[in-house]
């Protein structure tokens, strides 16, 4: 049971960031921009902290 909990904590940022990026899509073009921008600036903050890399 261990890997269960272990493979669906990675998942569920994952999704969490699918989600976002849809909603993101969705939006008029300025929304979608300042969407965006906080979506690529939580990725960066999360790549510069060391934070899980699942790639």
């Amino acid at each position: 049971m261990p890997n269960q909990e272990q493979t669906s904590d990675p998942t569920e940022p994952q999704d969490d960031f699918a989600a976002r990026t849809a909603a993101a899509e969705t939006l008029p073009l300025a929304e979608r921009a300042d969407a965006f921008s906080a979506l690529h600036d939580e990725l960066r903050t999360r790549l510069e902290s060391g934070g899980s890399a699942s790639a």
